[in-house]
């Protein structure tokens, strides 16, 4: 098996997900499907979370890890925010209650929504 890639070599287009197969009992399902919004991050800004996570959030931790400066880490830490939809050191539920933030999420997740529309509606939240 082989990582999921979003870009296209050929065009750098956006590539999406039009398959889903059981491992248990083969089953296919085909249609179009969003990843979510990690799915957007780059490889590397995946391995960055994960060692994030591993790290617990602690950026000294990571600077000795990753033998990168502060300030490195911390750049890298905000394009990914940004790649998810949010603005560093702003309030993510700014011009939203926390039900309504809620609520679009549990849309996103149930299919009512897609990402889009989910980061549309959260960046109109913020424009309010």
């Amino acid at each position: 098996m082989y990582p999921v890639i979003n870009e296209c070599p050929v065009c750098d287009g956006e590539l999406i997900i039009t398959n889903l197969e059981c491992r248990e009992c083969d089953t296919n399902i085909k249609g179009r499907f969003i990843s979510g919004p990690f799915g957007e991050l780059t490889n590397a800004q995946i391995a960055f979370v994960e060692l994030f996570v591993q790290s617990e959030g602690k950026i000294n931790r990571m600077e000795e890890k990753m033998d990168l400066s502060y300030p490195t880490i911390r750049n890298r830490l905000n394009e990914i925010i940004r790649a998810l939809g949010y603005e560093p050191g702003q309030e993510i539920y700014q011009g939203l209650t926390e039900d309504e933030h809620k609520s679009i999420l549990e849309d996103l997740e149930l299919g009512k929504i897609d990402y889009q529309e989910a980061m549309n509606l959260l960046k109109e939240s913020e424009e309010k």
